[in-house]
């Protein structure tokens, strides 16, 4: 089962301890990563927690989705894998 959240709404200025320490009271984190952008280094505004198994990802989604933090209102749902391809071409381009 799905342990891995994604997390929308993060105040720019938040860092990755900051995010860890968010979802610690809801379980034993395993890696808290902010997305930054490339060319700049500033945070895109989401990123994404691994908790140490799925109960305790779900209580996060319970108690932190739609929660106030730093002065905005956050998102948390599990993460999607993405769909890969394997016929080795670009599937969104139509061939």
């Amino acid at each position: 089962m799905n342990k891995s959240l994604f997390v929308a709404g993060l105040d720019f200025g938040m860092n990755e301890q900051e995010l860890k320490e968010c979802f610690a009271s809801f379980g034993t984190v395993v890696s808290a990563k902010i997305v930054t952008d490339r060319a700049t280094g500033k945070s895109r505004g989401f990123g994404f927690v691994d908790m140490s198994n799925a109960d305790e990802a779900q209580a996060c989604i319970n108690g932190l989705n739609n929660t106030n933090i730093k002065g905005r209102t956050i998102a948390v749902r599990f993460k999607e894998e993405r769909a890969r391809s394997f016929s080795g071409t670009d599937n969104r381009r139509g061939y």
